[in-house]
């Protein structure tokens, strides 16, 4: 009995394997010659490993009456390899769900159905012309952001990472760079292959030729000579956070838009995608990607005002250290922020909780906030005590969350988790900005508890990404639009 056991065992999993070793090169295609990205109940597929597409499909059966079989999935995907498809984000785990599983579509071939479903994008011709993107300042965000734009490198890609604008210029300095870029103490390895040409100062990944550029302030460059133009300008050096500084960007020839990865001052629009994003003009010149903190409990926060009514709170976020602290003791400008940060909990001011209003007025006046710096190095975690509108319980605000992180317009802005083990290293590269840990909710009539992780980093510049590809015009529909969340 225990042999015949494990043969099924065996046998069940070489066949999940081999479904998503297939599915693999289908799921890069799709991205690089047509800008269709698959997930599977949001969790994205692209460049994910035979492993990681199987954990995708497994966590179906955490959300629905039934699990999700690859082999059900994969009839989907080969169809929709063979369909004229706009650009889009496709979740083909709902899609592939509902067919199994809901009735009204079993008399549907596939065909049929994905006809039906994405009907929006079948048989619709792209024109948008590609973007120039230069990245002003290289530093944590800024090597994040060169890895995502990098990643979309296809004969579809849209974003062109063209140059990278840095001080410095000494001896070895553009291999430190290049080395910095492929390889990273907390999100790993660079996914692919990346040479220098020292002669021409630039750095060569998957494809992409990208433009070193030794400046000191804007007005040394003309963006012009290196032939870029039209260049959205990802200003990532946080020393110019309102219009006049900022400003100097578009003074540089080639420059068009500029997109600060900071809190802006003034009047700067303070985009949290997901949010406030219909904010967004094509006549803006200057935004701003708000904070890493505001992208991950704004979205959460609107979500529970919008069901409970928020009347007042407090958050606390328990944050990772950044490059603004000291190793060790030294001299800072911030009260205790000269104290070494890998050896303290050091606690802070934080502007999220007042920023928060800035994305969502709602809120205006009724949030505070505080902040403690401790000895990790990346994810965070936001604690949001709240006063609600109206009372409820633990289970019907998780389940709330979940259906909105699966099923609604904040669905790639909100992840769900329901796991008792997770800590903060299992959320390192995670692309939402917030994830609801549901076993630490605590509700008690009116008052809830709520806990949200976010990597600071990467789940940040996901966001970023979201926020720069609306400013090239490149807004994409998520399909399907709607399907019964139970079945």
């Amino acid at each position: 009995m225990n042999q015949q056991l494990e043969q099924e065992l065996s046998s069940s999993w070489q066949e999940r394997q081999e479904y998503a070793e297939q599915m693999q090169p289908v799921l890069g295609k799709l991205y690089r010659n047509r800008a269709i990205e698959i997930s599977v109940y949001g969790r994205p597929l692209l460049g994910a490993s035979a492993i990681e597409i199987i954990k995708a499909h497994r966590t179906v059966r955490l959300k629905e009456q039934s699990k999700l079989r690859l082999r059900e999935s994969w009839p989907l995907l080969q169809v929709l390899n063979e369909m004229e498809l706009a650009p889009a984000q496709i979740d083909l785990g709902k899609l592939a769900y509902a067919y199994h599983y809901d009735p009204s579509f079993k008399t549907q071939t596939i065909e049929d159905y994905l006809s039906e479903q994405l009907k929006s994008i079948v048989n619709v011709k792209d024109h948008q012309a590609p973007q120039d993107v230069v990245l002003y300042g290289f530093g944590r965000i800024g090597r994040l952001l060169a890895r995502l734009l990098i990643e979309r490198q296809g004969t579809n890609n849209k974003l062109r990472l063209k140059a990278i604008v840095v001080r410095g210029g000494k001896e070895g300095d553009l291999e430190k760079r290049a080395s910095l870029l492929r390889r990273d103490s907390v999100h790993g390895p660079f996914n692919g292959s990346i040479t220098i040409d020292l002669e021409k100062n630039a750095i060569k990944a998957n494809g992409s030729y990208i433009q070193v550029i030794y400046a000191n302030s804007p007005a040394e460059v003309d963006y012009s000579q290196y032939g870029i133009e039209q260049a959205i300008v990802v200003d990532n050096t946080g020393m110019w956070r309102d219009e006049a500084g900022l400003g100097q960007h578009l003074q540089s020839k080639g420059v068009k838009k500029v997109l600060l990865t900071a809190p802006g001052k003034g009047d700067i629009k303070n985009i949290v995608y997901g949010v406030n994003d219909n904010d967004i003009l094509s006549s803006d010149l200057i935004l701003s990607a708000a904070s890493c903190t505001t992208n991950a409990i704004t979205p959460v926060l609107k979500a529970l005002d919008e069901k409970y009514v928020i009347e007042s709170g407090h958050v606390e976020t328990v944050h990772s250290y950044t490059n603004d602290q000291n190793l060790i003791d030294n001299f800072h400008k911030g009260d205790r922020r000269g104290r070494s940060a890998p050896l303290n909990m050091v606690i802070t001011e934080t502007g999220a909780a007042t920023a928060v209003a800035k994305a969502y007025p709602k809120l205006e006046g009724k949030l505070t906030g505080s902040s403690i710096r401790v000895p990790t190095p990346n994810v965070s975690l936001a604690i949001l005590n709240l006063h609600l509108g109206e009372s409820t319980d633990k289970i019907a605000l998780n389940e709330y969350l979940r259906d909105i992180a699966l099923f609604s317009p904040l669905q790639h802005q909100i992840n769900f988790t329901a796991s008792k083990e997770i800590v903060s290293t299992d959320l390192v590269g995670t692309r939402a900005p917030s994830v609801v840990d549901s076993q630490a909710t605590i509700v008690a009539g009116k008052r809830a508890t709520l806990y949200v992780w976010y990597d600071n980093e990467f789940g940040y510049s996901c966001q970023v990404m979201k926020v720069l590809q609306h400013m090239a015009g490149l807004v994409y529909p998520t399909l399907p639009e709607s399907l019964p969340s139970k079945i």
